[in-house]
């Protein structure tokens, strides 16, 4: 766009399909892909999350079919170095997440997203994890293989580490003393506890707990979004405590977050001035619509890979029953508005692939378990180990150069 060009492993979001006249022949046609790296997206945005869900799913089709000879084809080889070298670029950014614009994921309209979003971190992971698995053992691979472990671990512990918010560690916000220049800080980002909006005080349950939606410096996006805390049990990426706090959230939650159709893409929904100045006064996300606070069908199927994971099927079964009783009825919407989710979107589109395929998905999971495990990364001993020798919790102190300089 504008004479620019997008670094090498951007995956297109989408393509259409063109239909151009052959030179040869007058009256002959063929037709050609025209891919979208974000040049006709709303915002013009580039998609960080397809590169993602593309090497995911490339695993997925290997242990589902048994075909490995598809991952092993060098342009496919090829592919996935591309990304991920895209993806573990160094840049000025000194988190091991990955920094991105705001509708760089599902969530591809303007809805104060933009950092460090907890949906790309979750599916970089699990991509991560997954290309480990599929990479080739070769000489050219071996620089990315060490960057990509490097990378794994310092993720891993940073969103554990302050992505993490329950009643304990919201009580210890309350209390943070901010403006601490130092390496051992306890309150690292500058978070001042009035930031903590008072929907969170009475939404948050005894038991349970959540990773928050964006961290940044002085800035805690406190809202609950569903995909994101979803892929960060399967992929393991929270720890299996945290895992069942994210379930044991929902169960407690249910009326806010699944209600009447499953399930919310985030919580709360953003209203008034502060959706304004937010969203841009987005008329297609106004409040409890599309993105914000909508509830999709689609992610029925990720709540059910991460219920058979955690072995609570029963949550997963619940929605579903949720489901039987209307969507066919409705046919088949992208999503539904309302905060109890009553309502058929205002301008979602009927007959959608991915909300019948999201029902299709979790029905045959919940029929046979074990199928589920092609999308499932269970947690890595050797990552474990490496986090706990890394310590990072340990006190950093100034380094003392015995060696004098002149300067």
């Amino acid at each position: 766009m504008d004479c620019y060009s997008p670094g090498q492993g951007l995956m297109p979001a989408s393509f259409k399909v063109r239909t151009v006249p052959l030179d040869s022949e007058d009256s002959a046609t063929e037709e050609v892909l025209d891919a979208d790296f974000g040049e006709a997206a709303i915002g013009r945005v580039a998609p960080v999350d397809s590169g993602l869900w593309w090497i995911i799913l490339l695993r997925a089709y290997g242990k589902c079919s048994g075909d490995l000879s598809v991952q092993e084809r060098v342009d496919v080889q090829t592919g996935m170095k591309m990304i991920l070298r895209l993806c573990l670029a160094d840049g000025f950014d000194m988190f091991p997440t990955l920094l991105v614009t705001d509708g760089s994921c599902m969530i591809d309209r303007r809805m104060g997203i933009h950092g460090h979003p907890l949906e790309i971190e979750a599916l970089f992971y699990s991509a991560l994890l997954c290309a480990r698995e599929m990479l080739a053992p070769e000489d050219g691979s071996a620089d990315l293989i060490r960057a990509l472990n490097n990378r794994l671990v310092a993720l891993s512990f940073h969103i554990r580490e302050y992505y993490w918010i329950d009643l304990k560690k919201l009580n210890e916000i309350y209390r943070y003393t901010t403006e601490e220049y130092s390496y051992d800080a306890v309150n690292k980002f500058n978070i001042y506890p009035d930031q903590i909006p008072p929907w969170l005080v009475e939404f948050m349950p005894n038991k349970g707990g959540y990773l928050i939606g964006n961290l940044q410096p002085a800035h805690m996006d406190f809202r609950f979004f569903t995909l994101g805390n979803l892929w960060s049990i399967v992929s393991s990426l929270a720890t299996l405590d945290q895992s069942h706090a994210i379930l044991d959230l929902i169960e407690a939650k249910w009326a806010e977050l699944v209600a009447e159709m499953p399930i919310k893409i985030c919580y709360p929904a953003l209203e008034g001035q502060e959706w304004r100045i937010i969203t841009g006064s987005d008329p297609k996300n106004t409040a409890w619509s599309y993105h914000n606070g909508g509830s999709w069908p689609t992610l029925l199927w990720q709540l059910t890979v991460a219920c058979i994971k955690m072995n609570r099927p029963e949550i997963a079964e619940r929605a579903v029953q949720l489901v039987e009783r209307r969507i066919s009825r409705d046919k088949w919407p992208e999503y539904y508005d309302t905060k109890r989710a009553r309502f058929i979107g205002k301008q979602a589109h009927l007959f959608q692939t991915w909300s019948i395929s999201g029902y299709l998905v979790a029905k045959l999971f919940l029929a046979n378990p074990s199928a589920a495990k092609i999308f499932v990364n269970e947690e890595d001993p050797e990552l474990v180990s490496a986090l706990i020798s890394a310590n990072p919790r340990r006190k950093r102190a100034r380094k003392i150069f015995k060696q004098p300089f002149i300067v």
